[in-house]
């Protein structure tokens, strides 16, 4: 048996560098947090996992607290629990937090802690409206709300620490604080590469998928598992669905490979299935114009193109680019179709160019 520590009156084994959180989770005791975020260092910023611990002058958060040997923690008692609910209703003064016009209705952090410790309204002054920043909306990816953000700092850590992008901070001192892109700039002149992994994870309403709003609530939309189309890495996808369409795409956290990440092209680029341009059967143009064939009469047109391309100026007179939405096996088939069959090293890749 290892190292243990009391919790809840339990005797409960830890591991090396376990914090609080991590031994708690492990033997299923919830403690709620809204600033963690696994992968990340955490900070304890948003004080909502604070925890007794026997001997300790004040609470301690659990996310930032290691465990010790002989350590006795206690999360579930009136005192912890007073000062939560404390810290949940200065979050609600801190901004617009109008839940039912909100696009994160249902899907909030925050408003499932104030419904938990049952928070009517808050018995803090609010922020003035006229205090607060404005909404940025300028970019086609992302609305930034600043008067429903907590500053609980998951955006920044996901953006530092998780995809590396370092595109966005802190900004500002005291009442003024928020995040902010170099030079505060809106996030299109910035260099954020709009993978959205801030709005991934956003815990609230302040960061919003801007082609999803007002098309779905999250009790209104099935969750459907698939894998990405774009390229051969496989990453997992949530997609939204609601009548039929997809409204919206999200990650699937703790998936391999992509651990909760998704690419711009990933979670942003899936209407073009919907394009009114988007080709449904093969075309073969006779006389200058396209008419619609079948798949068996456009494949053959084109084995009998190739043959006669080949017959009178070789297998280097063609050449093949596969495509990035292809699976790697296809990719590897479309190269060993060129270099086996036809003959020719004439074979790239668009992800490479």
């Amino acid at each position: 048996m290892g190292d243990t520590f009391m919790l809840n009156g339990k005797e409960v084994e830890f591991k090396k560098d376990d914090t609080i959180l991590d031994a708690a989770k492990r033997v299923g005791v919830e403690i709620p947090t809204l600033c963690f975020l696994k992968g990340a260092t955490p900070t304890g910023a948003c004080r909502m996992c604070l925890v007794e611990v026997v001997g300790g002058r004040a609470l301690m958060t659990a996310c930032s607290t290691p465990v010790t040997k002989g350590m006795e923690v206690i999360t579930d008692s009136e005192r912890v629990h007073k000062a939560r609910k404390m810290n949940v209703e200065l979050l609600l003064s801190s901004g617009k937090h109008d839940c039912i016009v909100c696009e994160a209705n249902g899907c909030c952090r925050l408003q499932d802690l104030a419904y938990f410790y049952g928070i009517k309204e808050p018995r803090f002054t609010q922020t003035p409206v006229e205090e607060l920043y404005p909404v940025e909306d300028v970019n086609p990816f992302i609305v930034r709300d600043f008067s429903r953000c907590i500053l609980c700092g998951r955006c920044v850590q996901a953006c530092n620490e998780v995809v590396v992008n370092r595109a966005i901070s802190y900004g500002y001192r005291g009442s003024a604080n928020k995040i902010v892109t170099g030079g505060d700039l809106p996030y299109n002149d910035s260099e954020c590469v709009f993978c959205g992994q801030c709005v991934e994870v956003c815990p609230v309403g302040a960061l919003t998928e801007k082609k999803a709003k007002g098309l779905g609530r999250p009790w209104e939309v099935e969750k459907i598992r698939t894998t990405c189309p774009y390229c051969g890495v496989g990453c997992q996808q949530w997609l939204h669905v609601k009548d039929g369409k997809i409204v919206k795409v999200t990650a699937v956290e703790n998936a391999e490979p992509n651990q909760g990440r998704l690419c711009i092209k990933g979670r942003f680029g899936y209407d073009f299935i919907y394009s009114e341009d988007r080709l449904k059967t093969p075309l073969i143009r006779e006389n200058g114009k396209f008419r619609e064939a079948s798949w068996d009469e456009a494949l053959d047109l084109v084995a009998a193109k190739f043959k006669d391309i080949m017959e009178q100026h070789g297998p280097d007179a063609i050449a093949g680019v596969s495509c990035a939405r292809s699976i790697n096996e296809d990719s590897y088939q479309m190269q060993k179709l060129f270099r086996a069959t036809f003959g020719t090293n004439n074979i790239d890749h668009c992800a490479r160019t």
